[in-house]
């Protein structure tokens, strides 16, 4: 195969990193049984992390990030596969330990590939892209421990981001009440309630209280932030809500007791879908390509960039500019 182009991280010296484009050839990327020409892919809060050096995400250096991509596979040593099989990897350490998405070109384990779901194409399933899988993994594991939209409206923290904005899409189409706790609100209020949030709520004026059980106001959250944000909904939350723990964008510490817990059965339940066990994995596609295949598809991609813009785009994500998905296109082929 020709030499290709990816954009590489690279660590030149200790506590500094370098994003730059490199020409490739396949043997330089991380060992795996199948090739992938790349199509599409996305650009998650982790990505950009690591492209701008802003958080230790990558596990070695240098290495390609991007940890979704999708395309058609180029070679495969696996049976499983055959050239031109349309395939998607979300996850599986891809972007983090093996070279990832943001590449011409990727290498990867057969056993992370995932077949294209019928319903939906390679494009729509970067718009989902890991953000919309571990959102729709957050409503596998809520239903599985009795969440019913009976109990009461369920809470999303950092609601404009891929996975706020797809969870408010899926809990809504699978008949919650579902409320948007932004830290913009006033400026994505109309975005919010396009995606079917029934109320938005400011995260600056929330009175998060203090005492270790507030009343209880929720039935069940989404949270992508950690910190304070997590302690209050523990402190808030009904009798026997759960709440799926996704997202530290706030901090990695949680101050709280045991009360909310005890007292009120409330559940704390950690959404891990880098290594989400395969037949899981399998099934959430399939439910994203049919049962719950967002109604907001369209909406959720607010941006379309090319593989060279992917460095400004992540500075965007990280100056909190970006509300949405930003979709990278490689080939943008379907």
């Amino acid at each position: 195969m020709s030499a290709f182009t990816a954009l590489r991280v690279h660590s030149p010296e200790k506590n500094r990193t370098e994003a730059r484009f490199d020409s490739l050839q396949v043997d330089e990327l991380s060992a795996g049984e199948v090739v992938i020409r790349v199509a599409w892919s996305g650009i998650n809060y982790k990505d950009a992390l690591a492209v701008t050096g802003k958080g230790r995400i990558l596990k070695k250096f240098p290495l390609v990030p991007g940890i979704d991509l999708a395309g058609h596979v180029e070679s495969s040593s696996d049976a499983r596969y055959q050239p031109g099989d349309a395939v998607l990897v979300t996850g599986c350490n891809i972007g983090e330990v093996h070279d990832g998405g943001y590449a011409e070109l990727a290498r990867v384990k057969a056993d992370s590939i995932i077949r294209k779901p019928a319903g939906l194409t390679l494009r729509e399933t970067m718009a989902l892209g890991t953000a919309g899988f571990t959102a729709a993994f957050a409503l596998r594991r809520m239903l599985e421990n009795h969440q019913a939209p009976a109990m009461g409206p369920i809470a999303v923290t950092g609601p404009t981001g891929g996975v706020g904005s797809v969870a408010i899409d899926l809990f809504k189409r699978a008949g919650f009440t579902v409320h948007a706790i932004t830290g913009k609100a006033g400026k994505a209020d109309d975005y919010l309630r396009r995606l079917g949030a029934d109320e938005v709520i400011s995260r600056q004026a929330l009175d998060i209280g203090s005492k270790p059980l507030e009343s209880a106001r929720w039935a069940g959250a989404v949270d992508n932030l950690g910190g304070e944000t997590l302690a209050m909904l523990t402190r808030t939350v009904k009798p026997w809500g759960n709440i799926a723990s996704i997202g530290l964008a706030q901090s990695h510490e949680l101050a709280t007791t045991v009360m909310p817990f005890i007292l009120r059965g409330v559940s704390i339940l950690g959404i891990h879908s880098v290594e989400c066990p395969r037949a899981w994995r399998e099934d959430i596609w399939d439910k994203l390509s049919g049962e719950w295949r967002p109604r907001t598809l369209d909406r959720l991609v607010t941006r379309e960039v090319a593989l060279r813009d992917v460095p400004a785009a992540c500075e965007d994500l990280i100056a909190g500019t970006v509300t949405g998905r930003t979709l990278v296109r490689v080939s943008g082929a379907d």
